[in-house]
């Protein structure tokens, strides 16, 4: 499957300061890219670099094989919210969309479609946006970014400002369009609407990207994690087979050891398993904590901080 966004080595500089430092990954068709890194780590530059509202330093961002610049009528290839307040604060909802539909050309019933899937009432559409919540101008945002029915996506912040039942809404919404095909980039410090919604992932720190695959892989568990009816007569057994075994904190032992090798020790000594599993995997926020430690603006307190 051929990617849908394709990131090559791009840099991008403001005087002496690095914001994105030889950055590549791909994102797919079908799938969602979750993007993630702790503030100025250089997502939302970017993803200004992918749609064509700031310039690389050098390398390069594609959509299927274009720059967006060179992209006749973007809209209808590529849905973008980058900033849900940057919208015009003395039109009305409606308005918004109906310019957008125009500009694009998209019938005028496409912004009813729009409205209905966002779900905005006639009276919320009727108001101006200085009056709208954040929630309300998420909301709006995506909207907009699918007016031109697009095959990709990108979202910086999506959620921000939405309640529960929103965020539900959203990940159902972006869930639905990538298995419909669409590709999307969502960028989120939500960690666990990240963790229930992505497919792959991509993290970023210092401007590097510091870790990309699919969720599955990021987060998968290492070693063995194994109980018997005697876990000492067991840790011997391992021992002597070479096999390094250390007391687990949920009980039983932990071993980097595959099950299999694990379960044939145990076979060879007549030591009855109650369990045998491979170890469990990370949490997303445990990952990301991981390969973001050193380029987090809060770091932890030492002892004597205070």
């Amino acid at each position: 499957m051929n990617p849908m966004i394709t990131v090559e080595n791009l840099t991008k500089r403001y005087g002496d300061h690095i914001a994105v430092d030889d950055a590549s990954f791909t994102c797919r068709p079908g799938q969602v890219t979750g993007f993630l890194g702790p503030n100025g780590a250089g997502k939302s530059t970017t993803m200004r670099v992918m749609t064509g509202l700031t310039p690389p330093t050098s390398g390069a961002v594609t959509i299927d094989g274009r720059p967006y610049r060179e992209i006749p009528n973007p809209s209808i290839e590529v849905g973008v919210l980058l900033d849900a307040s940057a919208q015009h604060a003395g039109r009305t909802g409606e308005e918004i969309l109906r310019l957008t539909a125009m500009t694009i050309g998209m019938p005028r019933t496409r912004v009813d479609e729009m409205l209905e899937l966002v779900s905005l009432t006639p009276d919320e559409a009727g108001r101006r946006v200085r009056n709208y919540s954040l929630g309300m101008r998420q909301r709006l945002g995506i909207a907009n970014a699918l007016m031109g029915d697009p095959r990709v996506l990108i979202l910086d912040e999506p959620a921000n400002g939405l309640d529960p039942a929103g965020i539900h809404w959203m990940r159902s919404l972006l869930r639905g369009y990538a298995d419909r095909g669409g590709t999307v980039l969502l960028s989120s410090h939500l960690l666990n609407e990240i963790e229930i919604v992505a497919d792959d992932l991509v993290v970023i720190g210092n401007g590097r990207i510091v870790a990309q695959g699919t969720k599955s892989e990021l987060l998968a568990g290492t070693g063995t994690s194994v109980r018997s009816l005697d876990d000492a007569a067991l840790a011997t057994a391992l021992d002597a087979a070479g096999i390094v075994a250390h007391p687990d904190t949920a009980g039983g032992l932990h071993t980097d050891a595959d099950p299999e090798q694990v379960g044939r020790v145990a076979a060879a000594h007549a030591i009855a398993l109650t369990e045998l599993r491979a170890g469990d995997g990370a949490k997303l926020e445990e990952m990301f904590l991981s390969l973001t430690a050193s380029t987090q603006r809060e770091q932890p307190l030492t002892a004597g901080a205070f």
